[in-house]
């Protein structure tokens, strides 16, 4: 992990940008602020520059802080006690994750072990000065709650499909989360989800084999295909009309 500091490094021009108010508005809970409450917010962010693989937090470790996926892509795990690992969800370009942290009123670990799913650049406040801001300025508290609001109902529905749905339903239906998660523009074609079978199948909440079953006909069918540990979707239309069709 590579933790940016722009005024250690005068000499990296890409560094010193990175704290830029362009930068803070493609986070989701940033971009409707005004100037002034941005520009706190500026001058507190860390930039941390990690690769592929590489782990953030553990869901063993005292909660420090909040962070903000500013490129590439981070999964959220958790395991139990026999070591095996779930995916809780993806976070993507824009997206806040460990926010569960704040406000406790006692020693809080993060809620989950955060480790890079592509090379890519994370943001990170401290737990206490951004709890801080929270406080002194309304508008920051108000998109943090509506943020909040959002990913809970996101969670709500992926629980209700994990329980209700069969794997067939399942399967198509988070291959549609998160495609739309992964797809950053109009693109119909060529959309990459940094998943394997097997990372993808724990999101699902399914074995390995159900999961296979299901994209050997999604395959045959021309709608995905896997390549390098990735899954690509290649006719995204035509999966969004599957559960249509089928239920």
């Amino acid at each position: 992990m590579i933790q940016v500091d722009c005024l250690k490094e005068p000499n990296l021009a890409i560094y010193q940008q990175v704290a830029q108010m362009d930068l803070l508005r493609k986070i989701v809970i940033f971009k409707d602020l005004s100037e002034k409450s941005l520009a706190i917010i500026e001058k507190r962010i860390q930039t941390l520059e990690l690769k592929k693989g590489e782990r953030i937090i553990s869901e063993a470790e005292v909660a420090k802080g909040i962070y903000f996926v500013h490129t590439g892509a981070v999964k959220l795990t958790k395991q139990d006690e026999q070591g095996n690992e779930i995916i809780v969800c993806v976070k993507q370009q824009g997206d806040v994750f460990a926010e569960a942290c704040l406000f406790t009123k006692r020693t809080e670990y993060y809620p989950a072990t955060a480790t890079m799913l592509q090379d890519g650049k994370v943001l990170f406040l401290d737990k206490l000065e951004l709890e801080r801001d929270l406080f002194n300025h309304p508008e920051l508290s108000i998109q943090m709650i509506s943020y909040m609001s959002d990913v809970l109902r996101e969670m709500t529905s992926q629980l209700r499909d994990v329980a209700l749905l069969d794997v067939y339903a399942k399967t198509v239906k988070t291959l549609e989360r998160l495609g739309n998660k992964f797809n950053n523009g109009l693109n119909r074609w060529e959309i990459e989800i940094p998943l394997t079978i097997q990372e993808f199948a724990t999101v699902v909440g399914t074995t390995r084999e159900s999961v296979s079953r299901v994209f050997s006909k999604l395959k045959k069918d021309g709608i995905i295909e896997m390549k390098s540990r990735k899954i690509i979707i290649r006719d995204w239309c035509t999966l969004c009309t599957l559960l249509h069709r089928e239920y």
